[in-house]
């Protein structure tokens, strides 16, 4: 059984940094990709960055483009989003998932596995 558990989310000021964490278990990753997505309140979840597992092709929304960083450290299971200038228009609850096809997608519908999310709160 898959388990994505996400942390690193906050309350912070406009303009800070914060680093998210997701922590796969139950299978073994290698041809999986990851992905990470946000939801606004009242809105549906949008797509924010992914990756394969090998760390190769990371894809971006365009609205999160030089200021979000996906990344992954196969030694510990864990899959990365450091986001930096945060804007009180960033804040959502972030969500880690996870597909069992290499390839990578930005459906929601896309994604087999998903975590309970991290709220990210950004005051101005």
């Amino acid at each position: 059984q898959v388990q994505l558990v996400e942390s690193g989310g906050g309350l912070v000021q406009a303009g800070d940094s914060l680093r998210l964490s997701c922590a796969a278990s139950g299978r073994a990753f290698r041809y999986y990709t990851m992905g990470w997505f946000r939801q606004f309140p009242g809105k549906e979840r949008e797509f924010v960055a992914a990756i394969r597992w090998s760390g190769d092709s990371p894809h971006y929304a365009d609205s999160v483009k030089g200021r979000f960083t996906i990344s992954r450290d196969t030694a510990k299971n864990t899959v990365y989003l450091s986001v930096n200038t945060l804007k009180p228009e960033d804040t959502a609850v972030y969500y880690c998932a996870a597909r069992s096809t290499y390839a990578i997608a930005v459906a929601s519908t896309d994604y087999d596995y998903w975590g309970r999310g991290t709220q990210v709160t950004v005051s101005s």
